[in-house]
């Protein structure tokens, strides 16, 4: 299919979308004003999430799976997923999308339980995997993919208190884990059996705020709160060495009373190791995963630094080339 097509196969169920659910722009201006509409947002679920509303809601949950094969092959639509949606406007956070395709697939398809288990997530800006994730996982319409960005669209193309499908996401970076422990804590004082997960950005050990976080957690010994950190290397101002030494963060996470899993972040084998089951010793746990910008998509240069991207017509078409799907969902 040439770009051209893409984009208006995209654009036609954009306007599909905002005709039949509540993430147009008419729908969400009335949210925002508390019109007619504010009482249909979605309600909170037992673990905090909002559920994507009903026009773009999933089919339900898919079961879970450990097959390694299957979860490879979501990583790689994942990298589909954000490819067409960055290709919307022709730039966006496709860098994200494709260092961490690979924990999101495992998370969404094999460990986190929809609707149990609370997600934080800290970096907005890696929303765009979330909502391919989502797709994924069956709790969120494929269509509504073609409204990430669009003005009043559910999906905006950084996160906010209204996004579908997580118990938390952040503004500025760092606040993340702080977030997660809290309500790590929270369930344990309940005695509640769900897990916390908090997804960050190495950039964020730059911050102070999350290594208090990181001493609350093992002081409180909260031990179902697991951290995964998408350790690529890369930030707004250039590569993390370069702004802030953080390394060696393995060592400094064990020192915090972390119990510690450094990966090959684009091993699902290795991710999915490192995630299930959850310790057992009253540790809070971390996953370093080790990861490279724009992988799997070698024809953008696979390796190269690219925390925001653009993409002409010609780089969607080789990249669509590099992720074509290879098995059924």
């Amino acid at each position: 299919m040439q770009t051209s097509q893409i984009l208006q196969t995209r654009a036609d169920r954009a306007d599909r979308a905002g005709r039949t659910d509540g993430g147009n722009a008419r729908t969400a201006q009335t949210v925002r004003k508390g019109g007619p509409m504010a009482d249909q947002r979605p309600a909170v679920l037992r673990d905090g999430t909002r559920p994507a509303p009903a026009g773009i809601a999933g089919p339900g949950a898919r079961p879970p799976t450990t097959d390694p094969g299957e979860l490879a092959a979501t990583a790689r639509r994942i990298r589909r997923h954000a490819v067409e949606m960055v290709a919307i406007a022709g730039m966006g956070y496709l860098g994200q999308a494709t260092t961490s395709a690979e924990v999101f697939a495992v998370l969404y398809r094999a460990v986190l339980r929809h609707g149990v288990d609370r997600l934080v997530l800290s970096p907005g800006h890696y929303v765009i995997t979330h909502y391919a994730a989502a797709v994924e996982a069956g709790l969120l319409d494929e269509r509504a993919l073609a409204t990430y960005g669009v003005d009043g669209s559910w999906l905006e193309s950084i996160s906010t208190e209204r996004t579908p499908l997580v118990s938390a996401t952040c503004g500025a970076l760092g606040q993340g884990l702080s977030v997660g422990a809290g309500l790590a804590l929270a369930d344990a004082l309940a005695d509640a059996e769900r897990r916390t997960f908090v997804f960050g950005s190495d950039g964020e050990m730059e911050e102070g705020q999350t290594w208090e976080a990181a001493m609350f957690a093992a002081h409180h010994r909260l031990g179902r709160l697991t951290a995964l950190f998408d350790c690529n290397g890369s930030q707004v101002d250039g590569p993390v060495a370069t702004v802030t030494t953080i390394e060696p963060v393995a060592d400094k996470w064990r020192s915090f009373g972390w119990t510690v899993h450094e990966v090959d972040g684009h091993d699902v084998g290795a991710v999915l190791a490192a995630l299930h089951p959850p310790p057992g010793d009253g540790r809070p746990s971390v996953v370093l995963a080790r990861t490279r910008m724009l992988h799997g998509l070698g024809s953008l240069g696979d390796g190269r630094d690219a925390h925001f991207v653009t993409l002409g017509p010609g780089d969607v078409e080789r990249a669509l080339e590099d992720t074509e799907p290879v098995g059924p969902r």
